[in-house]
């Protein structure tokens, strides 16, 4: 049975979710799919041969994505180049559809640039606004940046930008991968 692990790294939550969805479809297909945090496979350690595919998703915050994620790559560098068939990234300003473009989207230029793992196949993933769930200087500093970018600045707000049949969409392109390999 083709296996794919999908490993993510989350800060608020957002990223969990969605990693949750794309496993959830593969597993509709047939596959066996497992997600793993990478704070949980630092600690616990990935059985590499275990998994026909890799796919690796991170949320943006501040502008970049955590430093582990950049260290996972470093290390695991051979591991991801021989198993990742993908790398999602979970941001907020990918609220706007041009932004959903990889050229169009600085983040994942800047993750492509600064990663040692060079990842063949991208996606994009609206994320979510999530006032309530931030503590107070997160909230002042994500407000500052919304309002630059002329997105929502109402403290109260709960916005999910996700599209979940993209989501579904972009399972289904990580099935293809994986099968076509």
């Amino acid at each position: 049975m083709t296996s794919v692990l999908v490993l993510y790294y989350s800060r608020g939550g957002h990223t969990a979710r969605i990693s949750r969805c794309i496993v959830r479809r593969i597993q509709q297909q047939g596959l066996k799919c497992e997600m793993m945090d990478l704070l949980e496979a630092e600690k616990e350690g990935i059985n590499w041969q275990e998994w026909d595919a890799v796919v690796l998703g991170a949320c943006v915050l501040y502008g970049t994505y955590d430093k582990s994620v950049f260290e996972f790559c470093r290390k695991y560098q051979s591991q991801m180049d021989a198993n990742a068939i993908s790398f999602f990234s979970v941001n907020v300003v990918a609220r706007k559809p041009e932004k959903r473009v990889p050229e169009n989207n600085r983040y994942l230029q800047k993750f492509i640039e600064l990663s040692a793992w060079k990842p063949k196949d991208v996606k994009i993933i609206a994320g979510k606004v999530d006032y309530p769930s931030w503590g107070w200087l997160d909230k002042q500093m994500i407000r500052l940046i919304m309002k630059i970018t002329h997105g929502p600045t109402n403290t109260d707000a709960v916005i999910d930008y996700t599209d979940y049949q993209d989501v579904d969409a972009y399972a289904d392109h990580l099935v293809r991968l994986v099968s076509a390999n």
